[in-house]
């Protein structure tokens, strides 16, 4: 069950690394400051988020689906017992 759980683990890793670069491209192809304040200033990838829902859509999506199965991944190798 750790190996299942290890691999859920380095998918979800995976998978949520992509969504936040993909959302961070999307900043930037908005503008520079808007791409530059999600890098520097907490909070203002969810504020890009729900200001321009249907761009940052897919890559919000892949994020959050990442830090799910990760959850998932960490629950099935045991990592969970602390929670």
């Amino acid at each position: 069950m750790e190996v299942i759980g290890l691999m859920l683990l380095i998918l979800g890793l995976v998978v949520g690394c992509v969504g936040g670069i993909w959302l961070l491209v999307k900043g930037f192809q908005e503008s520079a400051l808007w791409g530059l304040g999600m890098l520097f200033v907490p909070l203002v990838s969810l504020f890009f988020v729900i200001t321009h829902w249907e761009d940052a859509k897919k890559p919000f999506l892949y994020n959050v689906g990442g830090c799910v199965v990760m959850i998932i991944g960490m629950v099935m190798g045991g990592m969970g017992e602390g929670l």
